[in-house]
């Protein structure tokens, strides 16, 4: 099934998981799995994984055992750069092999101090070769609190519908831990003739001080001031703040469905358990959800 046409029916709920490194034993994963079948999400989708390209292979194999041996439809993240299109194609090839139906088209980082090779510069440039070679739903990524590489909003939101005007079928967001950048983001989009798209927003419960800090490193999160607070209150104990943590992404979520969001993509970081009590606390309030353990 691709994932574009679930949103034609209900408020999407789906989980990220990622791979492990290639020198771990990948039956850590499917001990994952295992602990998030009693969320029955609509979509799991699995990142590039750490490693890079090097363990694309991993991240093919697991969004297919995602299918075939967990009944859940699954997405296959893609980043672009240094690929050629000979590889892109191999890749593509593989996973339509593996009746992989959905992929998250991604730039993807460029390593520090190198010119990136390769025929594809942005996202744009995969979402147009893959919508002109293969029948694929098309996720894209997007930016609430604006890409770290745009000159400004405007900037950004003239991209992002670049990216849809290639092909792009719905939006998943980067993280983020204050709902107003979204609900802002949201009516620039519209304002863009964009509203027809669905986005989904990205969750990520914040359960440990490592994770806020490479947070804001890496992707220009801003911290609430509540969100201080409870990281002030709570960051010298770890199951505090865990607890504190899963707290505040379950009301993050209640106030973006009640808002109307099209759907919620929580990043698990693999933790089934912080994944589960989520989801437990929110499930009765999705609409139409009709995919329940």
């Amino acid at each position: 099934m691709k994932t574009s046409d679930i949103f034609k029916h209900k408020t999407v709920f789906s989980l990220e998981i990622f791979p492990p490194r290639p020198d771990a034993d990948e039956s850590v994963i499917y001990d994952t799995l295992d602990g998030l079948t009693g969320i029955s999400p609509d979509f799991i989708s699995v990142t590039y994984g750490a490693g890079g390209g090097k363990n694309g292979q991993r991240t093919i194999k697991i969004a297919s055992d995602i299918k075939y041996r967990y009944g859940v439809e699954s997405v296959a993240h893609l980043p672009c750069i240094g690929l050629t299109k000979e590889q892109a194609r191999g890749i593509l090839d593989n996973m339509k092999q593996r009746g992989i139906e959905n992929v998250l088209a991604l730039r993807g980082d460029i390593p520090n101090g190198e010119t990136p090779t390769g025929d594809f510069k942005h996202a744009s440039d995969l979402i147009t070769f893959i919508k002109e070679n293969y029948d694929m739903s098309i996720l894209a990524a997007c930016y609430p609190e604006v890409h770290p590489e745009s000159r400004n909003s405007l900037d950004d939101i003239r991209w992002l519908r670049h990216k849809i005007d290639c092909g792009a079928d719905h939006l998943i967001t980067q993280l983020f831990l204050d709902n107003r950048y979204f609900y802002s983001f949201r009516e620039k989009a519209a304002l863009a003739q964009m509203e027809n798209i669905p986005v989904e927003a990205g969750i990520m419960p914040v359960t440990n001080k490592r994770q806020i800090e490479r947070m804001v490193k890496m992707c220009g999160v801003d911290l609430p001031k509540r969100f201080i607070r409870i990281l002030e209150k709570f960051e010298h104990d770890p199951a505090a703040l865990r607890d504190a943590g899963i707290a505040y992404a379950i009301d993050q979520i209640t106030d973006l469905i009640a808002e109307g969001a099209d759907g919620i993509h929580l990043y698990t970081m693999n933790d089934p358990l912080v994944a589960g009590r989520i989801y437990e606390a929110v499930r009765n309030l999705i609409p139409s959800h009709s995919l329940v353990s």
